[in-house]
């Protein structure tokens, strides 16, 4: 039996081939096709990078407040347990292994708080407002000890920290969410609820996220290849959906697919013509069945995206975009794979190849996974941290040498999460919460400071009740929507879209936090 040109049996063999190419293969020249960028000044390009942590940071071991006040209530709630989360004081040195800390008591591991040493130090540019509640003449921070990169960045005003972020209709307190007397998100402590409250302003179901609404936006500007407007190197995100916009997912570690793309020498099966007949086939969009014209069109997009990315990268991938250096594990001391750095190595090699693409605005989506620490939170989240702020130094460094061009200014990174954990520990974990801090960084980023505010911490015991936490978990004070609107507004997107994207923005206090 034959169908048009091709039998049966050539129909199957076609389709074998395919399959072993695998969907992510013509999304995946950036790796293996890097040539040179031409040096040029800074172009009118910007780009926003989404680093998601899938399952919920635990932000009060990531960003702490260090004055005696805050201290002792801190670690009075983490120093307890089977295995006892509480990092260790500023200034603190580091217990040998198997030495006996002179803080705690206890004899220290490898993944114990007291053998990784002290809270980095950082000093905010701004004095921070004192809260209610907190008995402090000054308030200080630091960073978990395994963020020094981080702290390297913040210190040179490259990185600012956003305090007490979360879902949110309106602003709401502490006293109004207990009488249930202000609308508050649906299903707060829900993984994929807040993954995609965060992502996209809907519960679980959500079809446009507000990433992919800046993208339709402002695809205008990309011409002819708005189809790498809205980018992802860790699969399908709702944040990256749009009305309009198609995200574009690629892998990180395939190599390129050049057999059907039309490259000269290729062969298919023995044979060199195949591979154009192949393409022939399956970009096809003449046939009577809607479903096989939509597929090939479909497909014969994905090729010729892939083969302009191919081309693209070929001739001008940046000579700056090195591997990502090796990464160890603070914990045990083993060299593997960072896979944010490794994401975050195709977004650079990405933005270095915009300039030929005549790409103007693009928004990205990386991730991180393995933030839900109900239990060995030492191990787990201290390794994930680590790795952020390994990630992002290497990023910036990236960045500020693209094929000669210094491209911090034109992008900017930030970080989201399901949600932050409770402020005590279950033992030898915590468990989900609410509000949380959150990251930013880039040359257009007003960093070394930290924007929002801080909030009291402590959970209600005696006399003290906490006016900033219920149950264990903060009361957010700044919503997403805000976070989300500075950053829009600092690419392109106006004031009524941002109204349109963010219906809940017209309820908070402001429309924006100034770190951009």
């Amino acid at each position: 039996m034959t169908h048009g040109k091709y039998s049966r049996r050539q129909l199957l063999r076609v389709g074998g081939g395919l399959s072993m190419l695998g969907a992510a293969a013509p999304f995946a020249a950036q790796l293996a096709a890097a040539g040179n960028a031409v040096s040029q000044s800074a172009p009118d390009y910007k780009a926003l990078v989404c680093v998601f942590l899938f399952g919920g940071n635990d932000a009060h071991n990531m960003v702490l407040a260090t004055d005696n006040d805050s201290w002792g209530r801190y670690f009075a709630a983490r120093n307890t347990g089977n295995d006892p989360i509480a990092l260790m004081p500023v200034g603190t040195p580091a217990t040998p292994i198997g030495g006996t800390s002179a803080v705690t008591g206890r004899v220290a591991t490898a993944a114990s708080p007291e053998a990784w040493g002290g809270v980095l130090p950082i000093t905010p540019r701004t004095i921070q407002p004192i809260p209610a509640g907190t008995s402090a003449s000054v308030r200080t921070f630091g960073l978990h000890p395994f963020m020094g990169p981080a702290k390297d960045l913040f210190d040179a005003g490259r990185l600012a920290v956003v305090a007490n972020i979360g879902t949110l209709v309106r602003p709401i307190t502490r006293a109004q969410y207990e009488a249930r007397t202000v609308a508050f998100p649906a299903n707060l402590f829900s993984h994929n609820d807040q993954q995609s409250t965060w992502q996209a302003g809907q519960t679980e179901g959500a079809r446009v996220g507000w990433g992919g609404r800046f993208g339709d936006l402002l695809n205008g500007m990309n011409g002819t290849s708005s189809l790498f407007t809205a980018v992802s190197t860790a699969g399908n995100a709702v944040f990256l959906s749009g009305q309009s916009v198609v995200q574009y997912q690629m892998s990180t570690g395939a190599q390129p697919a050049v057999v059907i793309n039309g490259q000269a020498g290729a062969n298919l099966f023995g044979s060199t013509i195949a591979p154009a007949r192949v393409r022939e086939l399956i970009t096809d969009t003449s046939s009577a069945s809607l479903f096989a014209a939509d597929y090939a069109t479909t497909t014969g997009r994905s090729i010729g995206a892939a083969t302009s990315l191919n081309s693209a990268f070929a001739t001008s991938a940046v000579t700056g975009v090195a591997t990502a250096p090796a990464y160890r594990n603070p914990i045990t001391g083993a060299t593997e794979t960072n896979s944010l750095a490794v994401q975050l190595q195709t977004v650079a090699r990405m933005i270095a190849a915009a300039p030929t693409l005549g790409l103007r605005r693009q928004v990205f989506f990386v991730s991180l996974g393995g933030w839900d620490t109900h239990d060995f939170q030492n191990t787990a989240q201290a390794n994930n941290l680590a790795k952020v702020a390994h990630a992002l130094s290497y990023f910036d460094g990236a960045l500020g040498n693209l094929g000669g061009v210094n491209m911090r200014n034109a992008v900017t990174t930030f970080t989201a999460s399901d949600f932050s954990r409770t402020f005590t520990t279950n033992g030898d974990g915590t468990d989900h919460a609410w509000g949380g801090h959150h990251l930013v960084m880039g040359g257009a980023v007003r960093g070394g400071d930290i924007y929002g505010q801080y909030p009291t911490l402590g959970v209600d015991l005696g006399t003290f009740r906490n006016p900033d936490m219920t149950r264990s978990y903060l009361v957010p004070t700044t919503s997403v929507d805000q976070y989300a609107a500075t950053m829009g507004r600092w690419l392109g997107v106006s004031e009524a879209n941002l109204d349109s994207i963010f219906p809940n923005l017209g309820n908070m206090v402001t429309r924006g936090l100034g770190f951009l």
